[in-house]
């Protein structure tokens, strides 16, 4: 069979999957698009165009399977400054130029720019980045228009914005800071409700549709005004035959300025910064786990960025937020990408005037809460955890940049590692340091007494400025396979390398093959933390932590029915690795197990994650694990609701049991394998299920997978849980 025309086959089997995907991601881009452009001072379709342009020339051209390109939120602080110094005619073309180098960054292969950058330097670039978005909206977000020198004065007034709010007698900037204020109720609590109907549609979008909501009842329902102070609404949304009739003239009198070519470098810095690493984080999102090409994808940024800055937008990146809404969709290839810039466009075809009616406090909170989600307390606790000597690289690199600029931040941030890392390794010298911490020091061989299996052998010093050669070798190996990365000649192994070869271990594991680390046992650090430096450190003091009254509850259980019961954290998930539902998330650990002696059937506690950055939301469960000593076919059960009956558009097919209607009815049954799964739905089977309560099953063929509610139980469900997970194992074994 002709292959490509597999490929075509499997393309449009697709397309419902992605062009819903790109809807759902249209509906965050939209206020997303807007708030962006009009927080860097730019028309507001500005962010409108470039998600236009960057979907469609980046889903043609580009070399990522899952992305969504569009404006993204490090780029606001340069573009304010580029527009304010340069003009908004020459601004364009700064963008444009950006756009040009960017297309040469793909030429010259430079895609591995990002590895060069410790991992808590970018960090730090990031948190800057989000409080210079946070300080400079969250006083329009309260109806608060204020002028200030630099961040740090924004984030200094603050508390004075807060109390002036509380004091307004102004009718029409109350309803304009209430506006603002509801809209960060809905940005901060909505991913807490865990409900698939709600959450079809994305907090942003409800933020715009509750807006224009608003007006409309003012208008309609009580035939007043809207009563939001005019000069807190958006304005000058042009029709789209009014964009094309005025594409800007870019203006090039300024192109031989220092500060010109100073915002040129910086927007590119910037969006090759965020893109990579936006890049790499979806792909590890991505069920297939495939590997983008990263160089055809900034030539694409490239292109689109011209493009874009050519039809009066803003520069094209990959976006993490949108990217992980795309893949959590169902999205499997880039025509999502697409379909997001064709909704966008029908948006402001037809409902351009509709947009006037969505108040700038409102779109500003969207922005306030993604500056704090970039500068949250918890990447400074994250960067503690690692090590103390991380908080200082991260600390330097965010106030310099908020002081100075963000190519002197980032700069600041190398150098601090550089120096710091000198320092830890005194006690190997200096000069040893120096002389080898940019040589080749990785050695690879495939072994010969063992099929398929690679040795990986690092040498000396292993940090993020010479992480790019082992990261050559180790792109060369298919995941399948098995490796053995063996640091035990390494003096030093700093927190970027740890990372990425945590990420690594992650990527083999769920693709079938092995990755396995050694030769650190030797080495220590001064943090638990698996990203933590390593060396030879003093061992830190271990803690043991108290059982919780819930903890207590389970101990207690598991005393009664004779099970063993584990409190600990537990990083061996590979039983979990096959099954579909942990395609696209990031397990962290499991912890509260619960099993029998033959550790046939396991209950615990689970943490996994979806999405990656600012989109990321930590998750905590309780599951069930039915390990079988047989094999059954793989399928996914599940109560049926209105979601799953709309799925049917989307190409999911929900599998009959013949003479079982009212188990037809209320179930949701899916897999490939239609007649091993009508045949092991047995009557016995399907009355088992249609009888006692509902609960998510999957099978990946040899064990079955249960759970209820994406929230830990409690006790009393954790017996429950157990007790159907016994049974089901009984009626199934039979």
């Amino acid at each position: 069979m002709n292959p490509k025309k597999n490929n075509i086959k499997g393309f449009f089997k697709a397309l419902p999957k992605n062009i819903f995907s790109g809807f759902v991601v249209s509906l965050i881009a939209l206020p997303l698009g807007l708030g962006l452009a009009m927080a860097s001072d730019a028309p507001p379709i500005a962010g409108v165009i470039a998600a236009i342009v960057g979907g469609i020339v980046v889903s043609i051209l580009g070399g990522s399977h899952v992305t969504i390109a569009g404006p993204g939120n490090g780029l606001v602080g340069v573009l304010l400054v580029a527009i304010a110094t340069l003009g908004l005619e020459s601004a364009y073309v700064a963008i444009m130029c950006s756009g040009i180098l960017l297309l040469l960054l793909g030429f010259f292969r430079m895609g591995k720019l990002a590895d060069f950058f410790p991992s808590s330097a970018i960090q730090g670039m990031l948190a800057a980045i989000g409080l210079i978005i946070l300080g400079k909206q969250f006083h329009i977000m309260l109806a608060h228009k204020i002028k200030r020198e630099d961040t740090v004065d924004y984030l200094l007034e603050i508390p004075y914005t807060i109390n002036d709010a509380l004091h307004y007698g102004n009718k029409g900037l109350i309803f304009a800071s209430l506006a603002g204020v509801l809209s960060l109720a809905i940005m901060l609590f909505y991913s807490k409700i865990r409900n698939k109907y709600l959450q079809l549609i994305p907090a942003p979008m409800w933020i715009v549709l509750l807006s224009i909501g608003f007006s409309y009842y003012f208008e309609l329902g009580l035939h007043e005004p809207n009563p939001i102070a005019k000069e807190y609404m958006i304005s000058g949304i042009p029709a789209i035959q009014d964009i094309i009739a005025d594409i800007p003239r870019p203006n090039f009198s300024g192109i031989w300025s220092l500060s010109f070519w100073g915002s040129v470098l910086a927007l590119t810095l910037i969006s090759s910064i965020e893109s990579l690493l936006s890049i790499k984080a979806v792909d590890k999102l991505d069920s297939e786990k495939r590997r983008s090409n990263v160089n055809r994808d900034l030539k694409a940024l490239g292109l689109a960025t011209v493009g874009s800055g050519l039809l009066g937008g803003l520069n094209v990146v990959t976006v993490i937020a949108r990217s992980s809404v795309n893949v959590n969709n169902g999205a499997t290839n880039r025509s999502s990408n697409f379909f997001h810039a064709l909704f966008l466009v029908v948006f402001i075809v037809f409902f351009s005037t509709q947009l006037t009616r969505i108040p700038l406090p409102a779109l500003m909170a969207i922005l306030v809460y993604t500056g704090y989600k970039l500068a949250s307390p918890k990447v400074i606790t994250k960067m503690f955890s690692i090590g103390k000597e991380q908080l200082i690289i991260f600390f330097v690199t965010l106030i310099v940049t908020l002081k100075i600029g963000l190519i002197t931040g980032i700069l600041a941030g190398v150098i601090t590692t550089l120096i710091i890392h000198t320092i830890i390794n005194r006690s190997a010298g200096y000069g040893l340091f120096i002389r080898n911490v940019l040589k080749p020091n990785v050695l690879m061989y495939k072994e010969h007494d063992r099929k398929h299996s690679y040795y990986v052998s690092i040498k000396h010093f292993c940090s993020f400025l010479n992480y790019f050669r082992l990261k050559q070798q180790l792109d060369t190996i298919p995941e399948n396979e098995d490796v053995i990365v063996d640091f035990s000649m390494c003096e030093f192994v700093d927190d970027t390398v740890m990372e990425n070869i945590n990420s690594y271990q992650e990527l083999f594991a769920k693709r079938g093959g092995h990755f396995d680390v050694i030769g650190l046992d030797m080495h220590d650090t001064d943090s638990k933390h698996p990203f933590a430096s390593r060396r030879l450190l003093p061992v830190p003091k271990i803690i043991k932590n108290s059982l919780t009254r819930r903890q207590t509850s389970i101990e207690s259980f598991a005393d009664d029915y004779r099970l063993n019961y584990s409190s600990k954290k537990q990083k061996d998930i590979s039983f979990l690795n096959n099954f579909s539902f942990f395609s696209t998330k990031q397990i962290n650990h499991i912890y509260n197990k619960l099993s029998h002696k033959d550790n046939a059937i396991k209950l615990f506690d689970i943490e996994f994650s979806e999405g990656e950055f600012i989109a990321k939301e930590v998750i905590r469960s309780t599951m069930m694990h039915i390990d079988l000593n047989f094999a059954i076919p793989e399928f996914t059960l599940d109560r049926e609701g209105f979601l799953e009956k709309l799925s049917a558009f989307a190409g999911f097919k929900d599998i009959p049991i013949e003479n079982h209607d009212d188990f037809s009815k209320r179930f949701y049954l899916l897999g490939d394998n239609e007649a091993g799964i009508t045949e092991f739905f047995n009557d016995d089977v399907t009355h088992f299920f249609e009888s006692n309560p509902y609960y998510h099953v999957e099978s990946n063929g040899n064990a079955l997978l249960i759970f209820s509610k994406e929230r830990l139980a409690s006790t009393k469900e954790i017996k429950a849980m157990f007790d159907f997970g016994k049974r089901l194992n009984q009626v199934i074994s039979n």
